[in-house]
C-alpha cells in the first residue's frame, strides 16, 4: 500500500539499533529505547500550513533524527511506520 502524506507531514521507517549493549549484554524488548533515527519513506507536498508558507527539507530515502516521542506510529502492511510533522524532525544524517 503506497502512502502519501498531506502539507507538512512525513513518513518514516525507524532504523532498528543493536539489542545488545557494547559489553555484550542483551537488551530484552521492554529494555530497548525507542529508536530515533529513521529512513524517510514518503514527504508532503509542504505548502500553507498555519498560515505560513512551508518547503520541505527532506526528501524519500534521506536518513533522520526525529524527536523521540513525536508522530503516530501506524502499522502498514505489517510494517511500522512513524507520520511526523516535519518540524519534529531534528536533522538529516549524511
Amino acid at each position: 500500500m503506497a502512502i502519501k502524506p498531506l502539507f507538512d507531514k512525513v513518513v518514516i521507517k525507524a532504523i532498528e539499533t543493536d539489542e545488545k549493549t557494547a559489553s555484550g549484554i542483551v537488551l530484552p524488548g521492554a529494555a530497548k529505547e525507542k529508536p530515533q533515527l529513521a529512513t524517510v519513506v514518503a514527504v508532503g507536498p509542504g505548502g500553507l500550513v498555519d498560515g505560513k508558507e512551508v518547503k520541505m527539507q527532506v526528501k524519500v530515502g534521506d536518513r533522520v533524527l526525529y524527536s523521540k516521542y513525536a508522530g503516530s506510529e501506524f502499522k502498514i502492511d505489517k510494517e511500522e511506520v512513524v507520520i511526523v510533522r516535519q518540524s519534529d524532525i531534528l536533522a538529516i544524517v549524511e
